[in-house]
């Protein structure tokens, strides 16, 4: 009994010290200063959910601000829209930088990272209104100011990452075309996303996606497994499970080599928005895979498709811009866990061994794919 009752105080124990041991270790861990631009103009809430688990790594990792070496708040440290409690009243305020800021702000920051362009629409910001179709913009999309801050931290040779969206609706197209031009970069128009399920009731299914399918095909919209949605201005593409797709979920594949390079996985399931787009002479290190079946690949062929295209690419000369094309920064990761070192390896609880579980996409690749990308960068800073 006594033997048991020992057994029992040592598991205790080893409990309640290990997050002790890991706070202690995350605490006295180096930190690296980089001043870093963060961009967000999709903040509909105040979770920040479009950026905040970029600030999570930030912190994970010990990236601080230079000046007073403190971390990243989600809250406050970014540029775009922001939410004014109590949320119930609908205000709204901007953080924006203007023509005349860029030079500073170029010299002064390391990195500049535009987690989400896409905006605060209507519909979002009111609750209750009725979603069967797109509203009008109250804030967002990409502009003169953000590609000039591109263009004159891209000079001066700084790193930069932008995520899906910064050239599609609602950004201008001159916007959207120099921007490509300055990246080395096509976007093709297209668009999509995993939906676990095509039917309408749905919880995140936007409904007037059926609008524009009936407009196009003439027919009722009578899919209801699970599937991917491809859109471009006007078209629309279905590939329903079982019909087009042997297994409804993209995945990102990644080579050997830049799997070892970037210390993430070869394949995790991706359930976000992403963007179609074609590389030029930029360098893949990752790709989205569609598993097609014979119809599905007919069906993307039938519009200059194919089942994989580019996820990730940097630009070969300057070794130092990034697109992702995925919505890759959005996640309600716990802020709490972001100051214990080692967190990422408590399997079962935070992600599963499971190809489908999505959870494994932040703890397994976009995670890893920051930390890499951002101590790289730290490490050449203290070379020059």
């Amino acid at each position: 009994m006594k033997k048991t009752l020992l057994i029992v105080v040592i598991i205790v124990a080893v409990i309640i010290a290990l997050p002790v041991i890991n706070l202690i270790r995350w605490t006295f861990q180096a930190k690296k200063p980089m001043d870093i631009i963060i961009v967000d103009k999709t903040v509909p809430t105040l979770e920040r959910e479009h950026h905040k688990s970029f600030t999570w790594i930030l912190d994970n990792e010990r990236i601080v601000k230079k000046e007073k070496k403190t971390s990243y708040s989600y809250r406050k440290d970014y540029f775009g829209f922001f939410p004014q409690r109590p949320l119930r009243e609908h205000k709204w305020d901007r953080n924006d930088y203007r023509l005349t800021d860029l030079i500073n702000l170029a010299e002064k920051n390391d990195a500049v990272y535009f987690a989400d362009t896409y905006g605060v629409f209507f519909n979002d910001w009111y609750r209750g209104i009725n979603k069967s179709r797109k509203s009008r913009k109250l804030y967002g999309g990409l502009n003169n100011n953000d590609f000039l801050l591109i263009k004159e931290m891209k000079d001066r040779n700084k790193l930069i990452i932008l995520e899906f969206n910064a050239f599609d609706y609602p950004t201008a197209q001159f916007e959207s075309v120099r921007t490509q031009e300055k990246l080395g970069i096509t976007f093709t128009g297209w668009t999509g996303r995993y939906f676990t399920t095509l039917d309408t009731t749905g919880p995140d299914f936007p409904i007037w996606v059926t609008t524009m399918f009936r407009k196009e095909y003439k027919k009722p919209w009578n899919f209801t497994k699970a599937g991917i949605v491809l859109l471009k201005e006007k078209d629309i593409i279905v590939l329903e499970e079982g019909t087009h797709l042997k297994n409804p979920i993209p995945h990102i594949i990644t080579d050997e080599a830049n799997a070892a390079k970037y210390g993430v996985s070869a394949s995790v399931a991706f359930d976000q928005w992403f963007d179609i787009i074609d590389p030029l002479q930029n360098l893949v290190i990752s790709k989205f895979k569609f598993e097609t079946t014979a119809p599905g690949d007919t069906l993307l062929a039938a519009n200059g498709l194919l089942s994989e295209f580019p996820a990730v690419v940097k630009e070969s000369a300057t070794q130092s811009v990034y697109y992702f094309s995925g919505d890759f920064a959005t996640g309600d990761v716990p802020i709490w866990a972001s100051r214990f070192k080692g967190v990422e390896k408590i399997k079962g609880i935070l992600y599963s061994d499971k190809p489908e579980d999505t959870r494994r996409f932040f703890w397994l690749y976009y995670r890893p794919l920051i930390n890499s990308i951002f101590t790289n960068y730290y490490n050449s800073m203290a070379k020059k």
